[in-house]
């Protein structure tokens, strides 16, 4: 009903009749020119505000049906790709002891009333055996592929520490693990990976046996299956398509599904109806701890890879890290099978499609450099480098947020949003506004979105093969040039060394430098010995006409507490001369011990800083401590020195000309 608001009870297009207590009757009628209008419509038919609310939500859900039923897609009921998919993740949770698993039903339990009812008929029939538990009678609530909206509501009521920021983020807390504990991942020896992986001293892969792994699986899916509801995310490893790796995470907690979500690459919905089997399976089950009494177990946490299997088991941390770099780990070992390379850097593209690849451990500015307005982002820390170009493994980012500002950092800053996950972070309690210099959970303070949320990325994460090889070191001791341009079989030594310096802590006046090597600019996550990669790294180089380079972004003009830092702009000149091809074309000499090839002049960058030695006032100083870091890389080089490239030891004795010569 309608009136006019100006006082009077008839007008135009109104009609006046009797009405109760000698009141006049208003009847409004439709008019034809639309001004007034007609709002009744027919009651909504529900009982209960429950109900009501239902009727806001549209069904719909992704389906994975396993392999071999493609062709029926068109025919398939979305009953029967339900069940098809319930199937699959039964069969992964499935007891490998008791040869029994729940049985799953989609959906939150919160949501459903009454306990769902088996139906009857010859599939569902259950017969005890005496391998059955009490477990394999219950129902296990699965959530599969939530939205982010969805897992944001799941975090927030059930977990607690989970809260929305005011930029929209979900922060949430890891628990008593804020960082990775490589001490406590395992890998599986066996017949297999006895003689591919690399086992001993400097090697991260330490060693459990399959009944071991087995022990802990069970323990973990036990965990998993006693729970009401388990969170499943099927997605994606590497974003080139003939070369991806279908992995399917197994959670408890909202904060990993929407990590995993959005760290993996995200299928669309109908890459989803083609699932089928997961090439590798996650079961995360960190809340709950290993037995310590457990053989090859040192604490309450275990990170546990089985090749073999294609499945990983976590125990004893929620640290959301364990998952991305423990699948990083899976493609260290998968992609060099198919002669395809894996690294842990971060790789852009100019707008004329040169690409470059960045390497460099934490400190180095490999974030910071790769980052550029004025080139695509191709991706921040994993990559693949195959026949065809380069590729992303992931599809999304995991930056660092410590010290974050919007003036250094704006794009991270702003990708800061709604679905990204923030862990550890500090927040005022009543405006929600994170304190990004707040170190009171921790240091190590993370963001993790979908790379779409960076506006230069490149979408998909694939490019041509590189022109650029640029390794990052951060030279506290402030006698490496801040370029150098190097031969292949420097390239390759310093790829295998992956040198940078830690600043020491000065609790006790220590202003030393602390060298800090990492094979490949990546130890703790490689599979095979560094020279495999190298000698790929090499190979890839060479046949698709790369340049390596060294680029210090460490100090000069002597160590720490002496010189001083790179600045930045500078080596940001550096890199664009890089891009450019323009350093391609400078005059270059050699220095001594290292051997490194420097050029003489870069544009916009004072010249006498080129050359280390002139930075120094005291030469003497700058001598002693080039022969000491020289020693430090010999001493770190020792234990690669016996492992053959190739079918001879040409190659190795080319790599070690390539080192320091003093």
């Amino acid at each position: 009903m309608a009136s006019s608001g100006n006082g009077n009870v008839a007008g135009k297009g109104n009609a006046v009749s009797g009405g109760r207590n000698g009141l006049p009757k208003i009847q409004t009628q439709k008019r034809q020119n639309g001004i007034c209008h007609d709002d009744s419509s027919a009651p909504v038919k529900v009982q209960t505000i429950d109900e009501l609310h239902s009727l806001q939500r549209k069904k719909s859900a992704p389906t994975t049906p396993l392999d071999g039923v493609q062709g029926a897609f068109a025919n398939m009921s979305e009953d029967d790709r339900q069940k098809q998919q319930l199937q699959s993740i039964s069969a992964s949770l499935a007891s490998l002891t008791r040869e029994t698993g729940p049985k799953v039903v989609r959906g939150d339990p919160a949501r459903r009333p009454e306990t769902p009812r088996v139906a009857h008929g010859p599939d569902h029939y259950f017969t005890p055996t005496f391998a059955a538990s009490d477990s394999s009678l219950k129902f296990t609530h699965v959530l599969y592929n939530l939205s982010p909206a969805e897992l944001y509501e799941q975090a927030i009521k059930y977990e607690k520490g989970s809260f929305i920021t005011s930029s929209g983020a979900l922060a949430t807390l890891s628990g008593a693990k804020t960082g990775r504990s490589p001490k406590d991942k395992r890998v599986v020896r066996d017949d297999v990976t006895e003689n591919e992986l690399w086992w001993g001293k400097g090697s991260p892969n330490i060693e459990m046996d399959e009944q071991t792994f087995l022990v802990n699986r069970e323990r973990a899916v036990d965990y998993l299956n006693s729970l009401e509801k388990v969170f499943v995310n099927d997605q994606f490893l590497n974003w080139d398509p003939e070369n991806r790796i279908k992995v399917r995470i197994v959670s408890a907690r909202a904060y990993h599904s929407l990590f995993m979500h959005n760290m993996c690459i995200r299928p669309s919905p109908e890459e989803l109806e083609n699932f089928g089997t997961p090439d590798f399976t996650i079961y995360n089950a960190g809340q709950f701890p290993c037995n310590r009494y457990t053989h090859y177990m040192t604490s309450s946490t275990s990170i546990d890879l089985n090749l073999g299997r294609r499945e990983m088991v976590i125990l004893g941390t929620q640290y959301a890290g364990e998952m991305k770099k423990g699948l990083f780990g899976v493609m260290h070992y998968l992609m060099p099978k198919r002669q395809i390379l894996s690294l842990h850097s971060g790789c852009n593209m100019g707008k004329d499609g040169d690409v470059a690849l960045f390497f460099g451990l934490s400190g180095t500015g490999k974030t910071t450099l790769s980052t550029d307005h004025n080139r695509y982002l191709i991706g921040d820390d994993e990559h693949c480098w195959s026949d065809k170009g380069v590729s992303n493994i992931e599809g999304g980012c995991y930056a660092k947020c410590i010290d974050l500002s919007k003036e250094k950092e704006p794009d991270i800053w702003n990708a800061i949003k709604f679905g990204t996950v923030l862990e550890n972070v500090v927040f005022d309690e009543h405006t929600r506004e994170v304190d990004y210099l707040d170190k009171s959970v921790t240091e190590n303070t993370r963001a993790a979105y979908p790379i779409e949320y960076i506006p230069n990325a490149k979408i998909p994460c694939v490019g041509p093969h590189p022109k650029n090889v640029i390794l990052l070191a951060c030279d506290a001791f402030g006698v490496l040039p801040p370029v150098s341009k190097l031969s292949l079989a420097q390239t390759m030594y310093h790829f295998i060394s992956g040198y940078t310096a830690l600043v020491a802590g000065t609790e006790e006046g220590v202003k030393e430098p602390r060298a800090t090597f990492s094979a490949c600019f990546g130890a703790a996550f490689i599979m095979l010995h560094p020279t495999k990669y190298a000698e790929m790294l090499a190979s890839k180089m060479e046949k698709h006409g790369a340049t390596g380079w060294l680029v210090n972004t460490g100090w000069s003009g002597g160590s720490y507490g002496a010189g001083s830092r790179m600045k930045l702009a500078y080596t940001r000149k550096i890199i664009d001369a890089i891009h450019s091809g323009k350093l391609l074309n400078a005059n270059y000499k050699k220095t001594e011990v290292f051997g490194l090839e420097i050029p003489t002049e870069v544009e916009s960058v004072p010249s006498e800083i080129l050359d280390p030695v002139n930075t120094w006032s005291n030469k003497k100083a700058y001598k002693e401590t080039l022969l000491k870091l020289a020693g430090l890389f010999k001493n770190n080089f020792e234990v690669f020195v016996n492992h053959k490239i190739g079918k001879d030891d040409k190659l190795t004795q080319e790599i070690l000309a390539a080192g320091p010569n003093f």
